[in-house]
């Protein structure tokens, strides 16, 4: 596993790579993340050179970076169709190109602008590239109404999971909602995983990303390496 200071290299030369994937008057969506932290204060360089986008949120902590970085922002009702969003993964199946997104918790909302988005590119690290799902915990979103029925159809499904916390607290989504964080092992079949999951009522979203990323920036070492569908 690479260490944090290259870690942090990678993840800054894989951002800012993405960046040159957009174009003057573009509609961008923004993810969230560490990595998608260098995406935007390289944007915010260039929007004081210039560039002129507008931009949609997927969450809280991005809102408020875009805001200083002087990036205009938009609804996603008032952008429609984005023209392309630049995001993070925790994980990367390399044949697929499905992934495991929400660590730091804005699934919902990333998925719902992937979504909308003509084209989506992922910026990683070289240690999010993996052969199969499932080293990374599933996040998953749920209503915190009966969320312990839901919990206790996790246990019994044998995905053992554990509810997300932030000190004391259960942790809240931007929507106000729990996570729960899957530990199942190497997933065979995400895509039928992540059907069955969306069946349990009382849950809102997984962080499942199948068949969405087009391209992913994966930076190794000193070197980017383009992968595609």
């Amino acid at each position: 596993m690479p260490d944090q200071s290259l870690k942090n290299a990678e993840k800054k030369l894989a951002a800012e790579a993405a960046v040159e994937y957009i174009k003057n008057g573009m509609i961008i969506g923004l993810g969230s993340g560490s990595t998608v932290y260098f995406t935007i204060k390289k944007i915010g360089t260039l929007v004081r050179q210039g560039l002129k986008i507008n931009a949609v949120s997927t969450s809280g902590s991005t809102t408020d970076l875009a805001r200083a970085e002087g990036i205009n922002l938009i609804s996603i009702d008032e952008a429609g169709e984005i023209d392309l969003t630049i995001d993070g993964a925790d994980e990367v199946e390399k044949n697929s190109l499905n992934g495991i997104k929400g660590g730091g918790g804005a699934l919902l909302f990333e998925k719902i602008v992937a979504l909308s988005s003509k084209k989506n590119i992922w910026a990683v690290d070289s240690d999010k590239l993996v052969e199969k799902l499932g080293k990374f915990p599933v996040p998953v979103e749920v209503i915190p109404f009966g969320c312990e029925r839901v919990f206790k159809i996790f246990e019994k499904k044998n995905l053992r999971p554990v509810v997300r916390r932030k000190g004391d607290s259960r942790y809240l989504t931007d929507s106000g909602n729990y996570i729960f964080d899957l530990h199942s092992g190497d997933i065979s079949n995400a895509e039928n995983l992540n059907k069955e999951i969306k069946l349990i009522n009382g849950v809102i979203e997984t962080g499942l990303f199948i068949g969405i990323a087009d391209e992913i920036i994966l930076a190794r070492h000193d070197k980017v390496e383009i992968l595609k569908k």
